[in-house]
């Protein structure tokens, strides 16, 4: 295992890498001014909006919003990890990176793990093998049965585990494989005279790989009578079945591609999807979708099409995962196939085409389960009956925003006043959930005020406006909270004695996920607006509008309160809030005094 890469290291990377030269190696680009202009490879679009920038070493997408710098554009384009994009560009960029002295213990792990990989491919090789031999003729007929050809089982790496005792055990003790770490895999049990069986026999094996090809576990099916239908690989070093999805290593250049990602539940609804050219599929792994999951296909696409079954198992299921897809920030859809087939049976009977229709047609998850779940109820009692099952659910989706939505649509869909049942909801809702009110939620989420982004733009374009903007207190007229944060971000900044030299890598580690780095991305790949002979002029014009309009506030604020406080007969309440209305108006001609004197 790699140790942490020093700070200067990773700097001295970005500083050296040439970011134009590493976007051509996926993209063409073209000279267009002071940038480079190519189609983006983050979205389909025919015409360029894709930018990057030499000068800054920033590229930018004005279609979707993608941007960053050489880390970030290998880490999107090429699916690494942080690490992994540092260590690449390491190695174009000549940077030796110095590897930390490691425990003894540290060694040795990670030479467990690297032993553990050994092992399961040299059980894969063998499963493939017994497939190919005369004892895997059960399985081939099988496969053909199932409509699966040869080409997808060499792709798939299919194999058989042949109808006996120690077939692999002894394929492993003859390469020279510790057995005990072969029974931490779950490849053999012991047994009661000390020695081991194999855990997989008669059955039709699928390798599972992870992200980078490795194969870390197994499944597999009996071919015959006997139960169970389908085992898999206990939870080990290398698996945890909450955070593998089948077929994703094979599938996920479509998925971005194609900006989506189909979602199953078995091996052979996977593989009957890739046998009909339908390649942006993955399949859990015999468990609930889980977040570790969507974390995982959040890397490729936001937009998920989910298979469910009709049943009552499907109706659970599809609960759980709008939960998932809720709590991740995904887009899914609920699809629900005719006559209830499954992804195999249907592709196979009616055919790919036919199978894309139907996802097309699908309705959101969100609809889906209010519509079907909850709003096909009639009755008092059946009404009853399912608003009481969805506050619960709806008391566990963790965005603000999207529980309100949720609610509001419940509410329009069963006939019941929405204040009700979002009181019923809040008392479920845990304390985490609870301490962010929705319309604090709505408040960060709101679009960037134009006019405050404006003066932080000016901020960030002319370093020298810093102090004259913090001595103003403009900043605490800011109504956008996120805003105010990263204006007093930018003055901190100036104080320790960084304002000349605030670089693009410092925000955008500050902001890592706001529309703010979207905004700052986009600044750094565009040409500035203001003309430098009219920066002060701009500047303090800017910080008089903003000025106006926060004394504008809470002139209405006061008068709303002092309009509650008459209507109710509060005279002393009254009295005290004219006060301060006088008091606003007289700072309020202050500030015009100053700024007639500006």
């Amino acid at each position: 295992m790699k140790g942490p890469i020093p700070a200067d290291k990773i700097s001295e990377i970005r500083d050296r890498t040439d970011l134009v030269a590493l976007v051509s190696e996926y993209v063409t680009l073209k000279k267009a001014g002071r940038n480079y202009l190519g189609l983006c490879p983050f979205h389909q679009e025919k015409t360029p909006s894709f930018t990057v920038s030499p000068e800054k070493q920033m590229f930018y997408c004005f279609g979707c919003g993608e941007g960053g710098n050489g880390f970030d554009f290998l880490m999107k384009a090429s699916h690494m990890t942080f690490p992994e994009a540092v260590r690449h560009l390491a190695a174009k960029t000549g940077v030796v990176i110095p590897e930390p002295v490691r425990s003894a213990t540290e060694k040795a792990r990670d030479g467990l793990r690297e032993q553990a990989v050994r092992i399961n491919g040299m059980a894969a090789t063998h499963f493939a093998r017994s497939l190919q031999a005369s004892a895997g003729r059960v399985a081939w007929a099988y496969l053909e049965n199932r409509g699966v050809g040869a080409e997808t089982v060499k792709e798939f790496r299919l194999g058989y585990a042949p109808d006996a005792w120690r077939s692999l055990r002894d394929y492993l003790a003859r390469s020279g494989a510790p057995l005990d770490l072969a029974e931490k895999l779950g490849l053999i049990i012991p047994g009661k005279d000390g020695g081991f069986y194999d855990r997989f026999r008669a059955r039709l094996i699928f390798p599972i790989e992870d992200a980078a090809g490795r194969v870390v576990a197994f499944g597999g099916r009996i071919i015959g009578e006997g139960e169970p239908k389908y085992l898999n690989s206990p939870e080990s070093l290398l698996f945890s079945k909450g955070r593998q999805l089948y077929g994703l290593n094979r599938a996920r250049e479509e998925i971005r591609r194609q900006d989506c990602v189909i979602l199953v539940e078995g091996y052979f609804d996977l593989i009957a999807l890739h046998e009909a050219g339908i390649r942006n599929g993955v399949a859990t792994l015999g468990t609930a979708l889980t977040r570790d999951h969507v974390d995982l296909l959040r890397r490729y696409t936001r937009n998920v099409a989910a298979v469910f079954d009709p049943d009552e198992a499907g109706r659970k299921a599809l609960a759980r995962s709008l939960e998932v897809f809720l709590a991740g920030g995904m887009q899914a859809r609920a699809v629900i196939l005719p006559d209830g087939r499954d992804p195999d049976e249907f592709v196979r009977a009616s055919g790919p085409e036919a199978f894309h229709e139907v996802i097309a047609h699908a309705p959101s998850a969100v609809d889906y389960y209010i519509d079907r779940m909850i709003g096909s109820q009639r009755s008092f009692e059946e009404k009853q009956a399912a608003i009481q099952a969805a506050v619960p659910f709806m008391a566990r989706i963790a965005d603000p925003v999207s529980r309100e939505l949720f609610i509001r649509r419940v509410a329009e869909r069963v006939g019941i006043d929405e204040g009700l049942l979002k009181k019923e909801v809040s008392r479920g809702v845990p304390a985490s959930g609870a301490a962010v009110p929705v319309s604090a939620a709505r408040k960060k989420s709101a679009p960037l005020d134009p006019l405050e982004w404006s003066l932080l733009q000016l901020m960030l374009e002319h370093p020298e406006t810093v102090p004259e903007v913090s001595r103003s207190g403009i900043l605490d007229c800011f109504l956008h909270e996120d805003l105010k944060r990263f204006g007093a971000y930018l003055v901190e900044r100036g104080r320790e004695g960084h304002g000349q030299t605030l670089s693009i890598q410092d925000l955008l580690t500050a902001w890592p996920e706001d529309p703010i780095r979207e905004r700052v991305q986009r600044l750094y790949v565009t040409a500035s607006p203001y003309d430098p002979g009219m920066v002060d002029k701009i500047r303090i014009d800017a910080v008089h509008r903003i000025r106006r309009r926060w004394f504008r506030e809470r002139h209405r604020l006061l008068a709303e309160t002092l309009r509650a406080a008459q209507d109710r007969g509060d005279q002393a309440g009254s009295e005290q809030l004219l006060r301060q209305k006088e008091g606003l108006l007289k700072e309020e001609q202050g500030v015009d005094i100053k700024r007639s004197k500006e």
